[in-house]
């Protein structure tokens, strides 16, 4: 087969445009929200502690998505890790 000739077998699936993940919304969205609207009513002093085991995704890949959204909205927040909490809170 020639470099001109093209098979009609697709490589890949094909599926309906409306059935794609728009953005980087879908995974994130729910849990960076959550955080988000608990960090608004945060006391000063007070971090929130996140279970890992709710978070649907790996630790670091919410943590990107809290960062990108917390940069968005122009936001200072910080986090910090341990074997079983995410822990967030605001920073000024």
């Amino acid at each position: 087969m020639g470099a001109s000739q093209h098979s009609n077998q697709h490589h890949f699936k094909t599926t309906p445009q409306g059935d794609v993940p728009q953005g980087r919304r879908g995974k994130h969205k729910k849990i960076v929200s959550a955080i988000l609207n608990e960090l608004d009513q945060l006391k000063d002093g007070a971090a929130l502690k996140v279970p890992l085991s709710e978070l649907e995704d790996t630790m670091a890949n919410v943590r990107s998505a809290l960062n990108r959204a917390t940069r968005k909205q122009k936001r200072e927040v910080a986090t910090a890790t341990d074997e079983n909490f995410l822990y967030v809170w605001n920073t000024k």
